[in-house]
């Protein structure tokens, strides 16, 4: 019988909330966006069909929007009950975007939806179009946030350690704010959002073309959802690989694992296309790989190195061993904050003061560690190599059809020939991918993020709350319930509204 410890467990139950929160949130900001461009057709051309289709695909909008608001708060209460060290260590730092996040975003997107739901009859055709559209700011507000918060725990910048109060304290808000990672991570999440808006406008619309109701709206829909869909799913790849190009400056085992390499090859790098990664014998077998395209995409040259595992393996030995200086010097600086010799130890090597950290599983005198113990500390820095391979494929997979499905259904839509049976079958039986997709995105990301809860700052199993096991078995079994229930509420409210569709007259 497989058996967790707490950490495994407090790191399964974030992991159920956050995949689970996540199913809404992509479809609400691509949603948000499709609703203002529906509305500002209305407004510009008059024509009452506009009008009706903003209501109905607001109407499913506002189902997913109210299960993203309830799961969303849930997700975050966690931080505090599973997470107690890492909320007290890096709060100051993370807790300021998600406070903004909750006063400037949600409080946006709160407000307005209201009006948006009730306010056709009691606001001018402008007036609503402007609550519409801020509905839309705030779903996308909210996102760059959240964002913003994850994007430090990518890439720890604008900070420091303060020895003072054994915390993180800011140092750089705007650093935090502007930080290449969380931008990065904002468009190309968005953009995925985007795809899936519009994976989901199409799909339902197919499904009335084969059932030969309400075609008047759904070819419109498909023509909409098909502009901009496709526009998206470009965004995503293009974004993608600017996000790929900074995970090689600032997160390169991430990228090695991806790529199941384990020894650095010549520049340029060939891109693994099939692969079966070894963890336990350090070999990914049976590849089939492209030339070049691992360098092009990692560096942006053709002469820059992508580091393998085993090299990153040998960096983070050697970064533990300047964190055991640090660790050292801090201990000094704990009983004499006047030792000017340990803060200059300290300072000189604090960057490096998390690697010191990962021996904490091995041993509580960090100082004395044995050369066998900071060997496996070093090995612990790779992550689930075969969960990021594939991963990481499926996803990739799953864009470049979503970019051959939009263009199909753009082609279609302009030769007025979307009364395909083989393309509205393809189209609806591709509902689920957008989320298979944005879930294995974020797979990708937090999996190979591991060890860290902060990226070289703080290890996850120095993160959690002091919980016994039993007591986060009973709240995941909870959760699970209620996250069942939840789903099967939003399932039945969903098909029972699709079904019920627009007026007849659309």
């Amino acid at each position: 019988m497989i058996t967790f410890d707490v950490v495994q467990l407090s790191r399964i139950q974030f992991a159920l909330t956050a995949l689970y929160h996540f199913l809404f949130i992509p479809l609400t900001l691509g949603m948000s966006i499709l609703l203002g461009i529906m509305e500002t057709i209305y407004v510009m051309t008059g024509r009452e069909i506009w009008r009706e289709m903003t209501k109905f695909w607001g109407t499913l909008f506002g189902i997913n929007f109210a299960m993203g608001v309830a799961t969303g708060i849930t997700m975050e209460f966690q931080f505090g009950t599973n997470w107690a060290y890492y909320s007290h260590y890096v709060g100051d730092i993370f807790g300021v975007p998600l406070a903004i996040e909750g006063l400037m975003a949600f409080f946006l997107e709160g407000t307005f939806i209201g009006l948006f739901f009730f306010g056709w009859d009691r606001l001018s055709k402008h007036g609503h179009l402007v609550v519409t559209w801020l509905v839309a700011l705030g779903s996308n507000l909210s996102a760059l946030w959240i964002l913003i918060a994850n994007g430090w725990m990518q890439h720890p910048v604008g900070s420091f350690f303060d020895f003072h109060t054994m915390r993180m304290e800011v140092s750089d808000f705007y650093a935090v704010l502007f930080n290449p990672v969380a931008q990065a991570k904002f468009v190309h999440t968005v953009s995925a959002g985007y795809v899936t808006g519009s994976i989901f406008v199409l799909s339902i619309s197919a499904y009335y073309l084969l059932r030969k109701k309400h075609v008047a709206l759904a070819k419109r829909s498909i023509t909409i959802a098909a502009a901009f869909g496709l526009a998206s799913a470009l965004s995503v790849v293009v974004l993608g690989d600017e996000s790929g190009y900074l995970a090689d400056l600032n997160q390169q085992m991430k990228i090695a694992s991806i790529e199941g390499m384990w020894n650095t090859e010549p520049a340029p790098a060939s891109f693994n296309l099939i692969g079966f990664p070894d963890q336990k014998e350090h070999v990914t077998r049976g590849t089939i790989q492209v030339p070049y395209l691992l360098g092009l995409i990692a560096t942006r040259s053709l002469s820059t190195p992508v580091l393998g595992i085993n090299d990153l393996v040998k960096i983070a030995k050697n970064r533990i061993g300047h964190g055991v200086v640090a660790y050292g010097a801090l201990q000094k600086l704990i009983k004499n904050p006047d030792d000017t010799l340990a803060q200059k130890n300290l300072d000189t090597n604090s960057n490096d003061l998390g690697y010191a950290l990962l021996l904490k599983r091995y041993t509580d005198k960090v100082t004395d560690a044995s050369p066998q113990q900071i060997e496996s500390a070093a090995w612990d820095t790779v992550p689930a190599v075969a969960t990021l391979f594939w991963s990481f494929r499926i996803m990739v997979a799953c864009g470049m059809f979503f970019i051959a499905l939009f263009f199909t259904a753009f082609f279609l839509s302009y030769k007025r020939k979307l009364e395909q049976p083989w393309f509205l079958w393809i189209a609806f039986l591709s509902l689920p991918l957008p989320w298979l997709a944005a879930e294995l995105g974020w797979v990708v990301a937090e999996v190979g993020r591991q060890p860290w809860v902060i990226e070289g700052v703080l290890p996850t199993f120095l993160g959690n709350s002091s919980h016994t096991a039993n007591a986060l078995y009973a709240s995941i079994a909870g959760f699970v319930i209620l996250y069942t229930l939840l789903a099967c509420v939003e399932i039945y409210l969903m098909v029972k509204y699709i079904r019920l569709g627009p007026p007849e007259t659309l």
